[in-house]
């Protein structure tokens, strides 16, 4: 693509994706300047004319969560103040979406907090992957388009010689993409009832459906500390799976996930590069990345050219 007013750039969370979309479309990622004072506080410059221009900011809210949040909404705000047309900000991986609601006494929404301060910087609407719960699109005031990996794994698991599986959803909130990767693979679709006890920490209850004497594939949005994939593992197993593997967007990979990982009955874990992962991640074999470039690239253009999105969700 060839067009002066058609600009992305990134900030520090995940460099490789952006320019792994740029280069899918053929342009230059933008010259920019981020740093620190020497209190930590972070510091960003455009270092090129953006005025009038159509500009994408590519930042999903990795770890360190906190500061590549700020890092973004500076980012907006100086390109509104540079007079930029519009700024989409591209959020592969969206932080705060698992407090979406009041579920306990005296509690914050978090996902609605973030969404308040993304217009409130100054964007013009938002391009997310995988949202945690769909309904975050409507904390916003301004258009949001939700993509899915689905695609991207279901491309990927195709490709593998599993024989009949058995696709799982780990908890009941997951059921609508487990259902959709089950109709990709033509296969039949399991539920895991699970209660979790506290923050960060589940208990699987039982098992709905039948995974005996076949492979068992289980997709989530997000593997944080591994604890509820682990113990779906392990569940599937003690109900006859005759192996297990696992899928998902977001490898936030916290914590003590790593160990867990390796030392589950989990054969292979499928992720996508909406966000980097951490130096220990990296070293476990067992982990496969898949680039979501592509479809961010394609969702990117049709929002500059003003055409369809709902093409990329097939």
């Amino acid at each position: 693509m060839v067009d002066e007013k058609f600009k992305i750039f990134c900030g520090s969370a995940n460099p490789p994706l952006a320019q792994a979309i740029c280069s899918y479309l053929g342009v230059t990622l933008g010259k920019t300047e981020h740093g620190r004072f020497s209190d930590g506080e972070t510091r960003f410059q455009i270092l090129e004319n953006v005025r009038g221009a159509d500009v994408f900011v590519v930042q999903p809210c990795s770890q360190p969560v906190d500061f590549h949040l700020m890092q973004l909404l500076l980012m907006i705000d100086a390109f509104k103040r540079a007079s930029a047309w519009r700024i989409t900000a591209v959020i592969p991986y969206y932080a705060y979406a698992r407090q979406d609601r009041k579920d306990k006494p005296r509690v914050a929404i978090s996902a609605k907090l973030v969404a308040d301060l993304l217009e409130t910087a100054g964007a013009s609407r938002a391009l997310t992957l995988d949202l945690h719960a769909p309904q975050i699109q409507g904390y916003f005031n301004v258009p949001v388009d939700h993509l899915f990996a689905a695609p991207v794994l279901v491309e990927y698991f195709k490709k593998k010689d599993y024989g009949p599986l058995t696709v799982v959803s780990p908890d009941a909130g997951g059921v609508e993409r487990a259902r959709y990767f089950a109709k990709k693979m033509d296969a039949p679709l399991a539920i895991v009832d699970k209660r979790r006890i506290d923050i960060n920490v589940s208990e699987v209850m039982h098992l709905i459906g039948d995974v005996a004497g076949r492979p068992a594939l289980i997709i989530d949005d997000i593997i944080d500390t591994a604890g509820t994939l682990v113990k779906t593992a392990e569940a599937l197993i003690e109900n006859g799976a005759t192996k297990v593997i696992a899928g998902c967007t977001h490898a936030i990979l916290s914590g003590p996930a790593v160990e867990r990982l390796t030392k589950s009955v989990i054969e292979e874990v499928v992720v996508t590069d909406s966000v980097p992962l951490t130096p220990e991640a990296k070293k476990l074999s067992k982990i496969t990345v898949l680039s979501v470039a592509e479809l961010l690239a394609r969702g990117i253009r049709n929002i500059h050219e003003e055409t369809s999105i709902s093409e990329l969700f097939i």
